[in-house]
């Protein structure tokens, strides 16, 4: 009898450490097991923290939506720290509250039924010194944050939401015009050509006044001249460790969603991150200068980048030098996003050693969104994509695009366009390797553009299947490998090479009225074909304007 009484005992401790999803400082968790990896990547562990509970509610709050809760989040998240850490417990209700500041060891966790609804008020949100966009800046507080923290966590299947409806501009041309009738009438204050909407005229000056005051290095209370216009990221982790996001769903956020910065060893998972899509800047998962990150099992609905990758902007992220590395992706699902996952385009910093697997994009502006701009600096390079399933891409399938934010020349513009001295402020994009993506509807399958001084390069796509209205069109490349690429075009040629050289096509196949290659440029040369079974196509090679017949080699 005694010694059933002890397996009983030993039972009950055993199911009392194995149900919960963190670990506690008497039982360290098992690591996290990512994908194969092409790279090499630490263990990947669970925050530990302690087994105490405190409830908001033991602390003062109501969850009624009229009462404004900062004060007892406060409290809860103290009494949490002082203890020792702990899980700070939000139960189903509507808590409305302004700011919460989370603390080392401690995981936020909403129950079902749980709604945290940020305060629409600008004012709760104080102005302080942070970054934003790659770049240190002034701004308002964010909803969450966390700075200089360890073994942090939110968890649960409740809902956060930071109110951005009273923070974001509205462009016209993202709604019908009933919507934007509606818009207008409820308030605040339409630019002079009529185009954006802003919550108010303060907000609408924002841009000129914030300028005005960044050029003299203004205090941050003299941004309060400016404060309608400097919305914040909603959660914003900063130089945190050992870091779990479990199950919530994030949504509405003034700009960003979820913004980790200078953080490490991160889980991600089983969380759903909602924006309208008209949402300016309403990108989902932004992880900038982060190393050793698994994302994984979540879901991306919103008005930008769904997960993208960031490392700083222009000569400050150059000199921060602080990389995005170590990044593990797998099992996610993009509804709405520009694109589905995104380096770029503040990526002055670098990025390297990131592997993107076994995910679906369904209606996003952009599949795969490689960006930058002369002036950015930064490498990328060591990125591992493979098993991507698209549907009704509005732009490319797989993008690059050297010249974002300014105006790119077109491929035959391209052929004559000046090149620049390289220096630090060259971005460099080299070592990509896709494999096994598939796209049905896009407006473009593949679309690289490199820069005239420095090309995208060395590129391997591999086991492509893609319909679109056109095919592949590489500008300013170098060693390429397009091994079973299938391109079926509705217009142009199937694939089109402009000042690209070291290029091989092997085992490809298409369909286009317009034939199956163009090549144009003098810097064009080295491209390798091989047909199916070493067959040329029926089809002649369109050269174009600097390109030699001498450029093409068949195998």
């Amino acid at each position: 009898m005694k010694t059933r009484k002890i397996g009983v005992c030993l039972l009950v401790l055993w199911l009392a450490a194995s149900s919960g999803c963190l670990g506690t400082d008497s039982t360290k968790p098992a690591a996290v097991e990512p994908p194969e990896l092409p790279f090499e990547m630490p263990p990947i562990f669970e925050p530990q923290i302690p087994d105490a509970q405190f409830s908001i509610a033991d602390f003062g709050a109501v969850g009624d939506g009229q009462t404004k809760n900062t004060e007892s989040f406060a409290r809860a998240i103290e009494a949490c720290s002082k203890a020792g850490g702990g899980r700070v417990v939000v139960p189903a209700g509507l808590w409305l509250t302004g700011p919460i500041q989370l603390k080392s060891r401690l995981d936020l966790h909403l129950q079902r039924g749980a709604v945290i609804l940020f305060s629409p008020d600008i004012r709760d949100y104080p102005l302080i010194p942070k970054s934003y966009e790659g770049r240190p800046e002034v701004r308002r507080m964010s909803p969450i944050t966390g700075d200089n923290l360890e073994h942090i966590a939110i968890t649960g299947p409740g809902i956060i939401d930071g109110s951005g409806h009273v923070w974001r501009p509205v462009k016209k041309e993202k709604l019908t015009e009933r919507q934007w009738k509606k818009l207008i009438a409820s308030g605040g204050a339409v630019e002079s050509s009529g185009r954006i909407w802003w919550p108010s005229q303060q907000a609408l000056e924002g841009p000129q006044t914030a300028a005005d005051l960044r050029k003299r290095n203004a205090s941050p209370e003299e941004y309060a001249a400016a404060g309608e216009f400097l919305r914040p990221v909603m959660v914003f982790l900063v130089n945190c460790s050992q870091v779990l996001l479990d199950g919530p769903t994030f949504e509405n956020s003034p700009a960003w969603n979820i913004h980790p910065l200078l953080c490490e060893n991160m889980i991600i998972r089983n969380i759903t991150v909602r924006n309208p899509w008209y949402s300016q800047n309403g990108d989902g998962l932004d992880l900038e200068s982060c190393r050793n990150v698994l994302l994984y099992d979540s879901c991306f609905d919103v008005g930008d980048d769904a997960m993208c990758i960031k490392s700083g902007r222009d000569a400050f992220g150059r000199q921060r030098g602080k990389p995005t590395e170590n990044v593990a992706i797998w099992n996610c699902t993009v509804y709405h996003g520009h694109g589905g996952f995104t380096i770029g385009s503040e990526m002055s910093g670098g990025a390297r050693n990131i592997l993107v697997q076994n995910c679906a994009f369904l209606g996003t502006d952009v599949g795969l969104r490689f960006k930058s701009t002369r002036g950015r600096g930064g490498v990328v390079e060591n990125i591992y994509i493979r098993d991507i399933f698209m549907t009704d891409i509005a732009n490319e399938a797989v993008g690059f695009n050297l010249f974002y934010s300014m105006s790119p020349p077109n491929p035959e513009q391209s052929l004559s366009a000046a090149a620049e001295p390289v220096s630090e402020k060259t971005p460099c994009f080299r070592k990509i390797y896709l494999s096994h993506i598939v796209c049905r509807g896009a407006q473009s399958a593949v679309y690289m553009q490199g820069l005239p001084e420095m090309p995208v390069q060395q590129i391997e796509l591999k086991h492509l299947a893609m319909s679109a209205e056109t095919g592949a069109t590489l500008i300013e490349t170098d060693q390429i490998l397009m091994s079973d690429v299938v391109i079926h075009a509705d217009k142009g040629p199937a694939f089109g090479l402009y000042n690209s050289r070291r290029i091989t096509m092997r085992e490809f196949a298409w369909t286009s009225k317009e034939g199956f290659l163009k090549v144009a440029g003098e810097k064009s040369r080295l491209i390798r074909l091989s047909g199916v079974d070493g067959k040329k196509p029926d089809q002649p090679i369109q050269y174009g304007p600097g390109a030699s017949s001498e450029a093409v080699i068949w195998d």
